[in-house]
């Protein structure tokens, strides 16, 4: 289990997480999503030790990552898969690890076989790997120590559409035999595939979090007016739980119940239908004032 508790890192003025809380359970995986910039490296580079965060923290089946013994044997993590010694093979890469770890050589061969790199791909050197064998590399050392909890950083960066469905395959099973997943990806329909529980972050903070299922039920009604301000009072006023989304809010009621209070209100509404549109537009609307690019009316999703 990872429990995240009131997770706050400040880097001068600037802040990159504020007041972040949330939990990874076993047997699950969790999505953990985010535009770039939104904290999510940082928050698992405090995870695994990598940084110090200013203020709450972060432990690891109840204790913290740098107090685990062996934490390899623990925790598997895979945070950037070009961060191997390029002048190594791959073997000697898994067998550093397994040197450190205490595990026997056997072992460097099984997850070799686990993620499909074959006796000559073993034996060439790092910087002669695509990034998908890079990626697949760092998958095994990740598993390499048998831990029950793994932190992966966009582990399907570079994999083709068969390595994609591969290592789905390799973190369900990871979870049902009682493990604990955490897993950030940009792959928003790989991640409602596969993942128990989602947690969205934007500019440092958690902006929703939950099952795909939940998140989808209470995705509510999208309205936002000519005067946001008045409509954000009606609403309020009326006791109707909302959220700001970009240019309006995301609101816990049904579209006829809003539009009768905004007519009984005079308010001019520019936009009023139910917020249903996926994983891609609940995440693309729950981080709308955090992305980076704005999207082209009319665009082909």
């Amino acid at each position: 289990m990872i429990k995240v508790e009131h997770l706050t890192q400040t880097y001068g003025a600037f802040r990159a997480l504020n007041d972040v809380s949330f939990e990874c359970q076993p047997g699950k995986v969790t999505g953990f999503l985010g535009p770039n910039g939104a904290g999510k490296t940082t928050t698992m580079r405090i995870m695994v030790g990598l940084a110090t965060p200013t203020s709450g923290s972060v432990t690891i089946g109840g204790h913290r990552f740098a107090d685990l013994p062996n934490p390899g044997r623990h925790v598997g993590v895979l945070l950037d898969a070009s961060a191997q010694h390029a002048g190594r093979t791959g073997r000697e890469v898994l067998t550093v690890s397994a040197q450190m770890m205490g595990l026997p050589a056997s072992r460097i061969d099984e997850m070799l076989a686990l993620v499909a790199l074959d006796n000559e791909e073993g034996d060439r050197r790092v910087r002669n790997y695509s990034l998908g064998m890079r990626q697949r590399l760092g998958i095994a050392n990740a598993l390499l120590g048998d831990p029950a909890v793994l932190i992966l950083d966009e582990p399907a960066n570079g994999l083709d559409p068969a390595g994609i469905r591969w290592m789905r395959g390799l973190l369900r099973n990871h979870a049902e035999r009682g493990g604990t997943v955490l897993l950030s990806s940009h792959l928003l329909n790989e991640v409602e595939l596969i993942a128990d529980d989602i947690v969205m972050i934007g500019r440092g903070e958690i902006v929703a979090q939950g099952s795909p299922q939940s998140l989808m039920q209470d995705t509510g009604t999208f309205v936002r007016a000519v005067d946001n301000t008045v409509l954000a009072a009606a609403l309020d006023s009326a006791g109707l739980a909302m959220n700001a989304v970009g240019d309006g809010f995301r609101v816990d009621a049904e579209a006829l119940q809003i539009g009768t209070l905004a007519a009984s209100a005079q308010i001019t509404l520019l936009e009023l239908r139910p917020a249903d549109g996926g994983l891609e537009d609940l995440f693309l609307e729950l981080t709308a004032g955090t992305q980076r690019d704005a999207l082209t009316e009319g665009a082909l999703a």
